[in-house]
């Protein structure tokens, strides 16, 4: 049997090797092949990952900790993924792994030497049906020099044992052993503006309708969800466009001077659309190529760089085959309101849910939520995913139809309602609200059945 690579190209896998690179890599390097706009990189694969664990001798103690942890007492999981994060972190990195991984970044940069680059965690479990992972492993952005690259590795494998991850693998019945992570480095899209596409309707699962979602600056804000997108809807085969929902957006995370901040965006940008008929039409026919490249409904991550558009990410919808969603919301709209709805924003997973509200303005408060609770935030992140488990209804003051709130709630069937802008401000604790998931509208009270 040949032995593996420690480093691999783009060019020299494809979307057969999510074993040794992982879901991001496997689908990165299968787009680059077939002629798609994709970033250059190269992969650290999962056997850079087995020999680091190999040379520290950590296999046995990491393993030996998660078969005694009881994931449900969150005391126990946190010092569990410190202890094991800390051994990672603190272990030195094989010298064949450093010095290939040296080799590709310096070809990588070229003539620019120390290239800005995205270092990307790509887990082998990523994206399978129902899992998508949202948010569980890390990316870092605008990463220089040899040194930072291999520190990033070094994190990157350490994030596969976050908390959240060993929970989400327990919750998800997956065996952590037969979870490896690769690491994905590519040259950095300075964007000016970036974004989220779906080639099918990720809330309706409406497969001819592609969803694009954009915002100025890094597109790290839409995936956590930390702004309110653009949102445009096309018509596939046509390729018109069916409507346009414009965002005012505040703030952006930009690369200014050599440093990676939020900084605001200028007055006369804010409400302005951020891409335009053209950059939108060009995009959805990038979805439709995609999609029909693998044969099956695509989410991906796109940036714009000096008007040139770059395809950055590419995974299957995770959650197509989830028919109960559906059910959910036939089986409930038969429900109607006395009154106008309190609060609107994106539907973003189908489904009516009643409970008691229960803001929350950081993970720290997850144990607030009893099961039934409607869940209030500014925004989700993969730490309140064991209350999101809780929750009747989810709801938020930011984020579009791709943030982790909505991808997390359509996996988990719950309705949830995203970037109302007010929510944690105009709702208080206690109360009962009713969220239709599906029409992105908040209504008080329980509402009453149709006769």
């Amino acid at each position: 049997m040949p032995k593996l690579p420690i480093v691999a190209d783009f060019k020299d896998l494809d979307k057969g090797d999510t074993e040794l690179v992982g879901g991001k890599g496997a689908n990165l390097a299968e787009i680059y092949h077939a002629g798609f706009p994709v970033p250059p990189g190269f992969v650290v694969t999962v056997e850079a990952y087995d020999l680091f664990l190999q040379e520290n001798d950590l296999i046995h103690k990491i393993y030996d900790i998660l078969g005694s942890l009881d994931v449900n007492d969150p005391a126990q999981l946190e010092e569990a993924s410190k202890r094991i994060q800390r051994m990672i972190l603190t272990s030195k990195v094989p010298a064949d792994v450093s010095q290939k991984t040296i080799s590709s970044y310096k070809k990588l940069s070229g003539f620019m030497k120390n290239s800005l680059v995205a270092v990307r965690s790509s887990a082998t479990a990523e994206d399978m049906p129902g899992t998508s992972f949202a948010g569980q492993q890390v990316t870092f952005l605008d990463i220089k020099g040899e040194a930072n690259v291999i520190n990033k590795l070094r994190e990157c494998w350490a994030s596969l044992f976050t908390a959240r991850s060993i929970y989400y693998r327990v919750m998800n019945k997956i065996v952590h052993e037969k979870v490896k992570i690769a690491v994905v480095v590519q040259k950095m899209v300075q964007s000016d503006v970036s974004g989220v596409m779906f080639s099918i309707d990720p809330v309706t699962n409406d497969k001819d309708r592609i969803i694009i979602e954009s915002v100025w600056g890094l597109g790290e804000m839409i995936v956590q969800g930390s702004v309110v997108p653009d949102t445009y809807v096309v018509q596939k085969g046509t390729f018109a466009i069916l409507s346009k929902e414009i965002s005012d957006q505040s703030i952006r995370l930009s690369r200014i001077n050599g440093k990676t901040k939020e900084f605001e965006v200028p007055k006369k940008l804010r409400d302005r659309q951020k891409i335009n008929d053209k950059q939108i039409i060009a995009l959805a026919k990038y979805a439709d190529k995609i999609q029909k490249h693998y044969y099956f409904p695509q989410d991906m991550e796109w940036a714009l760089e000096k008007d040139k558009l770059f395809i950055v990410q590419t995974r299957p919808v995770t959650t197509i085959a989830q028919t109960a969603k559906s059910e959910k919301t036939e089986k409930n709209s038969n429900v109607k309101f006395a009154e106008a709805p309190i609060l609107t924003g994106a539907a973003a997973s189908p489904g009516i849910g009643t409970g008691t509200v229960r803001i929350l303005k950081s993970p720290k408060e997850i144990d607030k939520i009893k099961k039934g609770d409607v869940l209030v935030a500014p925004m989700t992140s993969p730490d309140y995913v064991p209350a999101m488990k809780k929750s009747a209804a989810i709801i938020t003051d930011e984020g579009g139809q791709t943030s982790h709130a909505a991808i997390v709630s359509r996996e988990l069937g719950i309705p949830c309602v995203v970037g109302t802008k007010e929510a944690t401000k105009l709702l208080k604790d206690g109360q009962i609200v009713t969220v239709n998931g599906q029409s992105g509208q908040v209504f008080m009270g329980a509402g009453v059945k149709k006769t």
